[in-house]
């Protein structure tokens, strides 16, 4: 049975050194993540973002080990409130998922059975990953239906997907999420699906139930207005990198990184009229593409020579980190 080496809030909830994916083709080895380091401590909602391609979501599949074949960790280290996971068996990893880490995904009808109620769904997840009675997990996935605000929980436990709102729907998958108490949750783009109105609820529910319960959450979206309304840090992310960390207030009014000031850029700002925004040229970069030096550089106004020729580390500043030759105005 894998359980956490400590509990201690001291610990993070995730912990993610080095990590490179690979996935070996007939014309080569394409490299999808490349030395990505993340921490998300106990509490705190950590937002990853960046334009599609980025490799947002891999990194989250990666952490739940749900990888698709050919796709194969070649590097890095991953551990879940201080356990290594990324050695795991496929058998011991089924294990991790829900009791020590939960998945939110963007459509929550890819994460509900249609032939179960909601109810038989999250006492079965329960029993899994709890020694509870039959009894219990359902008193408990009452519980739970009540905590990420599903009105008449003790009726609607009985209900089948098919009998809920979006935003229900994806209240439910939160309860699924939570169903084994985990100390970390990975949330795929959970609010992209659903309205404008909805997305707030659901956003303020992911932060009540990232406080009161302790855990850790990963948000992956591309809505850096999500982001600014829940995060407490983010991560920016390119071409499979991680190239800008801080502070969410920090990054959003004082980005660093000439990707970061792009997106930041391209957001339209309430009160605020500008006869056009920011745009960045180009696209992002095919993995059988990735430029030499930094990855950005064909799309960066500020490049430099060096740009071209040297890959840029992520280096620590006063508010977080960096990885960029120039920021600092440094010679690129």
């Amino acid at each position: 049975m894998i359980t956490p080496n400590q509990t201690s809030a001291a610990i993070p909830a995730l912990e993610v050194k080095g990590l490179s994916v690979e996935f070996p083709t007939r014309k080569g080895i394409l490299t999808a993540l490349s030395d990505v380091s993340l921490t998300v401590e106990r509490g705190e909602i950590l937002g990853v973002v960046g334009e599609s391609g980025a490799g947002k979501s891999m990194t989250g599949m990666a952490v739940l080990g749900l990888l698709e074949p050919p796709g194969r960790i070649a590097a890095g280290e991953i551990r879940i409130g201080g356990t290594r996971t990324d050695t795991l068996s496929e058998l011991e990893m089924s294990m991790v998922r829900g009791r020590m880490v939960g998945a939110i995904f963007q459509d929550p009808l890819t994460s509900l059975n249609p032939l179960f109620s909601v109810g038989q769904q999250l006492t079965e997840t329960i029993r899994l990953h709890s020694d509870r009675s039959r009894a219990e997990a359902r008193a408990h996935a009452i519980d739970l239906l009540k905590q990420v605000g599903i009105p008449g929980a003790d009726e609607r436990i009985d209900h089948y997907p098919h009998q809920f709102s979006g935003g229900m729907r994806q209240r439910v998958v939160i309860a699924l999420a939570l169903a084994g108490d985990p100390q970390l949750i990975i949330a795929d783009e959970p609010t992209t699906a659903l309205d404008v109105s909805i997305q707030a609820q659901i956003t303020t529910l992911l932060r009540k139930l990232c406080r009161e319960k302790g855990a850790g959450v990963m948000l992956v979206t591309h809505d850096m207005g999500v982001i600014a309304e829940t995060a407490d840090r983010v991560a920016v992310m390119y071409a499979g990198r991680v190239i800008e960390v801080g502070p969410v207030d920090e990054v959003l009014r004082n980005p660093k990184h000439p990707y970061t000031r792009g997106l930041m850029g391209s957001i339209p700002a309430l009160g605020a009229r500008v006869e056009r925004l920011t745009q960045i040229d180009g696209a992002m970069p095919r993995l059988n593409g990735i430029p030499e030096g930094c990855a950005f550089n064909p799309r960066c106004p500020d490049v430099g020579s060096r740009c071209r020729e040297v890959k840029p580390a992520l280096v620590r500043n006063d508010h977080g980190s960096v990885a960029c030759l120039i920021h600092d105005g440094g010679v690129a």
